[in-house]
């Protein structure tokens, strides 16, 4: 066992031999045969002698320290090649290596830069393509969209209204046309009326309206001499609707108060009718809801006979800004839309934001009281003509407007032809073209002439979207 050990020890040192353990022993036994060696003598008192290549290893060590002998010297490890690596370079290599290093990561930003840049350009480019193709879409369907096809006529322009007005309401008494509030701009609104003569083709008088009135969006009609006032928007912007309703007598200038709406009522439809004074659809509180309620009370001589609204049949479509007509004993309500602009939620000032509308052609007509007939459409859809309308000649006759939104830009589309309703044949027409485009028109008829004044026209011929609030006056000869 002793020469097994041995020969374990000296295959396992630094400097162990080749020969395995068979053949040394084998040699020494003087045979083949793979014999075990005697164990070798030790003198008494006297401790074995390490192996002889442990004490030629420390032999220096053991006259140097002959008391306390040295460990034996552990083998190197793989890893001492690596920290040795890992000394300081000396300063000749490592100044220039770090300089190519700073080159090299400046190269790589400069890559990246100019790539980051050219991916910019790429992006510009591809949206200023972009951009201009839908320019050129635009600009196509800005002139041809919305428009019908309809004759030129020569209107000529008459002394404009004393202040710009969008939104208003306007009545025809004889050759008067009673020109009430509105906007002048979303923040400021006019709480007085303004007279046109088209006699004489001037404008003639100013007086206000009582406090408590609405100043926009009003619904409004006339008996010959009083005019009825109803419900309406109180304030700028977009603030709410309120229920009061108020009577003038154009030949006093005295104003009453009627009995407040059952609900307040945006731009609702207005019309007299068979004694009673008609009050439907328009937008509810919010502005934005469709209000479908029908309301009528008893009036005569600009007072009402009744205390309280009578409920009526409801109309099937609601929404604002619509034309509301009586011809032939029959009423008749055309056009509109659903949903307008809100107040934003929370605005101090009642700020207006779009909202989805949706403006429609549709045409009810109530001849017994009872069931609202849907007749003949609109040309097109039209919506803000409440009073951009006059009867002439056993046909209503309807001027500007707005219609769908553009189906690219999503803005409002001004409309301007000139329509009219057949009432014999009870079917539309596209009769004339205005000067340009319009909405909230407020609109007269005087010995052959057909008049509007003030709204909001477009940007240009080729641009139908709003812009300048107006107050002009224009005419035309209208042949029926």
């Amino acid at each position: 066992m002793h020469s097994l050990s041995k020969c374990k020890s000296r295959a396992c040192g630094p400097t162990a031999p080749v020969p395995t353990c068979a053949t040394e022993t084998g040699r020494r036994s003087g045979g083949g045969q793979n014999v075990e060696p005697k164990p070798r003598a030790v003198p008494r008192g006297r401790p074995p002698s390490p192996p002889p290549q442990e004490t030629f290893a420390h032999a220096a060590a053991d006259d140097a320290s002959p008391s306390f002998p040295r460990p034996p010297r552990l083998p190197r490890s793989p890893s001492e090649p690596a920290m040795a690596a890992s000394r300081p370079l000396p300063l000749r290599l490592a100044v220039p290596l770090a300089l190519a290093l700073l080159l090299a990561l400046a190269l790589v930003a400069d890559f990246l830069r100019a790539s980051s840049s050219s991916r910019r350009i790429s992006a510009r480019t591809a949206k200023g393509k972009r951009a201009k193709a839908v320019e050129r879409a635009v600009g196509h369907l800005n002139a041809t969209y919305a428009d019908l096809p309809a004759p030129r006529w020569d209107w000529e322009e008459m002394p404009a209204a004393p202040v710009p007005r969008l939104d208003g309401a306007a009545v025809q008494i004889g050759d008067l046309l009673y020109v009430f509030a509105g906007y002048g701009s979303l923040d400021h609104v006019h709480s007085y009326v303004d007279v046109y003569n088209f006699t004489s083709n001037t404008w003639t008088e100013r007086f206000h309206m009582p406090k408590e009135m609405a100043h926009s969006h009003l619904g409004m009609v006339s008996d010959g001499r009083y005019v009825y006032a109803v419900s309406g928007q109180y304030g700028p912007q977009c603030r709410a609707s309120i229920n009061r309703n108020f009577v003038l007598d154009t030949e006093t200038k005295e104003w009453r108060e009627l009995p407040p709406l059952p609900l307040p009522r945006y731009a609702p439809a207005t019309q007299l009718w068979r004694g009673r004074l008609h009050v439907m659809g328009g937008g509810k509180e919010d502005r934005h809801e469709p209000g479908l309620e029908h309301w009528s009370l008893a009036v005569k001589d600009g007072e009402a006979l009744e205390n309280e609204w009578r409920a009526e049949v409801p109309i099937p479509r609601g929404g604002p800004h619509r034309a509301c007509v009586v011809a032939n004993d029959k009423l008749f309500v055309i056009g509109g839309q659903e949903g307008d602009f809100m107040a934003k939620p929370g605005s101090p000032i009642f700020k207006c934001v779009r909202r989805h509308e949706v403006v429609y052609g549709d045409v009810y007509m109530l001849d017994d009281g009872s069931k609202w007939k849907q007749v003949s459409p609109m040309p097109k859809p039209d919506s803000h003509i409440e009073f951009a309308w006059v009867v002439v000649n056993n046909s209503i006759v309807i001027v500007g407007g707005t219609t769908e939104k553009h189906p690219i830009t999503k803005k409002m589309i001004l409309v301007g032809e000139v329509f009219r309703f057949d009432l014999e044949t009870m079917t539309w027409s596209v009769i004339g073209r205005m000067p340009f485009r319009i909405k909230t028109a407020l609109a007269g008829y005087w010995q052959g002439w057909l008049y509007f004044t003030s709204g909001q026209r477009d940007r240009g011929p080729d641009n139908p979207g709003p812009k300048k609030v107006v107050g002009s006056m224009w005419r035309t000869r209208l042949h029926l």
